[in-house]
């Protein structure tokens, strides 16, 4: 498996269950060590540079906190590790939306709220690279949207995210670039536009029947689609020829566009995300 991240781009990590999401980002920030082959950030293994915390922000488990602080006494701990001023602590506790709950224990935060606690401890340094593992497990949608809208700034900034969800309908609103993997491989890697353009046409005729003759007849395979449709494994441009010189008037005739959650399915044969 290999990869590179660019500047200024989402990129949604994504496979089933078990697939290896989680232990890939693990071996990145340098908390597992791989069997084979080498994790680089920036340049260098996470872990060799002198201060980490400035080259990539990571949340990885949200529960990984003391419950007894407070998220303000968290972030500034964090702060203080990180040599950078103690008032970050309420820039980011505001920027995620947690500053009236700044003085609460964190043992008390709901599962959002943790989540929202650990995005802020990952924009503490304001690193050009985040690396959140399914960071908007348990938000509302009001959450989910604030976050959305943080990881799309801090790419347009410059910056870098690599992020995993299971939250496909998430991912297809935030990412720019898609990396699937299955069976320890990339099954897929590319931009969602590209990604999810189909090499199928839907087209629909009055006389379905001859229509689907004259497809398989010039070696086009068919299958029924939704809505009255038919799916040819074919450009629109020769169905269009081909219907064409056939005569037979068409109703309608256009590229099928699948969106992420068909293309996650079909290149992973159906697992959850």
């Amino acid at each position: 498996m290999s990869f590179e991240l660019q500047p200024g781009t989402v990129t949604a990590f994504l496979g089933p269950n078990g697939a290896g999401k989680s232990t890939t980002l693990r071996m990145v920030t340098g908390l597992t060590v791989p069997n084979a082959g080498r994790a680089m950030v920036a340049g260098r293994p996470f872990t060799a540079w002198p201060n980490p915390s400035h080259v990539a922000g990571v949340l990885l488990d949200a529960a990984a906190v003391h419950p007894g602080r407070s998220g303000r006494g968290h972030l500034r701990m964090a702060a203080t590790l990180a040599g950078v001023p103690a008032r970050r602590a309420d820039e980011v506790l505001e920027t995620v939306g947690l500053a009236d709950a700044a003085t609460r224990k964190i043992g008390k935060y709901s599962l959002g709220m943790r989540q929202r606690l650990g995005i802020a401890h990952a924009l503490l340094t304001d690193p050009p690279l985040l690396v959140l593992d399914e960071p908007i497990n348990g938000l509302d949608p009001e959450g989910i949207r604030s976050v959305r809208n943080l990881l799309r700034g801090h790419a347009s900034r410059g910056g870098t995210v690599l992020l995993s969800s299971h939250v496909l309908s998430e991912v297809d609103q935030t990412a720019d670039r898609v990396l699937v993997i299955g069976n320890g491989r990339i099954v897929a890697d590319g931009p969602l536009s590209t990604l999810t353009t189909s090499s199928r046409s839907l087209v629909r005729a009055r006389d379905m029947n001859k229509l689907a003759e004259t497809l398989q007849r010039a070696g086009i395979a068919i299958q029924p689609a939704p809505d009255g449709l038919m799916a040819a494994h074919a450009s629109v441009e020769q169905v269009s020829d081909i219907t064409f010189a056939a005569g037979i008037p068409l109703l309608g005739l256009r590229e099928e566009q699948m969106n992420l959650e068909d293309l996650f399915f079909r290149l992973t044969g159906g697992g959850p995300a």
